[in-house]
């Protein structure tokens, strides 16, 4: 499975994480599913299971007014948004155009705002959406804005994305809403994919952090109220341990950058519901697997049968569900 589906970079975004969820849903025939992101951001794993045609229908979500513009922007208007790609300049006056608009969001339509979000976090450094541009504003660096701006490429993961669009629904609501309302709704052939706002360091990664007792609060919607297969990645930190220690669950280390690079303990927890793969083609995830014994790795009860992804069925590229 390719990376880089995604059009968007993003701060302890796991998109190398996709062939590890792709094994999830082999190991428990839900290959063909509707596959749920209540916290989208750049949705790298929701992008690469759909262009694989791994997963039926995807449904993201993220309570950014920004983020969301972005995604509805595309799948709205992806001619308007691609001539934006094509045409825009990269210079520090035109950064400081798009960091006011998104400062301001609800002054903009989806189409301004979703496109100052997009340019915010391909010239910023690390993809962060408040950082600052890449080079700085003399623009004396080595790295200058234009760094992580390839336009024909960035064009054609849009376009790659649209073929799809109508196996792409976006909504922009409070995370717990959304599962407890949207989610719990959906068929039972349904798995949900939660990658919350990291326990430690959230406040200079995310637009919405949580504090503490957010996470406390989740953690009860989640493993109490969700009805519908599930999936947690979180950073290893001892209140998440805490709060999800009777789930199963296991450690794995990954490197990621924001800002500057992190090493350092994540965790995976899985529903009651759901097997849990015995290896993984993941190398970080296969030592980790490596160490969970065999009785962890069963589900306690059964799933329904697979649906498989039908590709006759996708309607014309411009069809949008909503």
């Amino acid at each position: 499975m390719s990376h880089h589906r995604t059009p968007l970079r993003y701060p302890g975004g796991k998109q190398k994480l996709a062939p590890f969820v792709d094994e999830v849903l082999r190991a428990n025939n839900a290959v063909g599913w509707n596959y749920v992101e209540p916290y989208a951001g750049g949705a790298g794993v929701a992008m690469q299971l759909l262009l694989a045609d791994r997963v039926r229908r995807v449904y993201l979500n993220d309570s950014s007014r920004q983020i969301y513009a972005f995604w509805k922007s595309i799948l709205r208007q992806p001619e308007e948004f691609c001539q934006r790609i094509s045409r825009c300049s990269l210079s520090i006056a035109t950064w400081k155009k798009h960091r006011e608009v998104f400062r301001r969001p609800e002054e903009h339509d989806l189409l301004d705002l979703g496109f100052s979000t997009f340019y915010l976090n391909r010239c910023n450094r690390s993809g962060v959406l408040t950082a600052g541009v890449i080079g700085g504003l003399d623009q004396e660096s080595e790295w200058t804005i234009g760094a992580r701006f390839p336009r024909k490429e960035l064009i054609r993961r849009v376009e790659a994305i649209i073929e799809y669009a109508s196996q792409i629904v976006v909504s922009n609501q409070d995370a717990e809403q959304f599962l407890l309302g949207r989610v719990n709704t959906l068929s039972a052939e349904t798995i949900v994919y939660c990658d919350p706002p990291y326990y430690a360091r959230a406040a200079r990664l995310y637009l919405d952090h949580y504090d503490p007792d957010d996470h406390v609060r989740l953690a009860g919607v989640i493993q109490s109220r969700l009805e519908r297969p599930w999936l947690v990645s979180y950073d290893g930190h001892p209140e998440i341990l805490r709060l999800y220690s009777q789930r199963r669950r296991f450690l794995y280390s990954l490197q990621y950058s924001a800002i500057r690079a992190y090493a350092g303990s994540e965790i995976f927890v899985f529903s009651d519901d759901l097997n849990i793969p015995r290896t993984s083609d993941v190398p970080y995830i296969a030592s980790a697997l490596e160490e969970l014994p065999m009785t962890v790795a069963r589900r306690r009860r059964a799933l329904p049968a697979a649906v498989h992804v039908n590709r006759s069925e996708r309607r014309a590229a411009h069809t949008r569900s909503t």
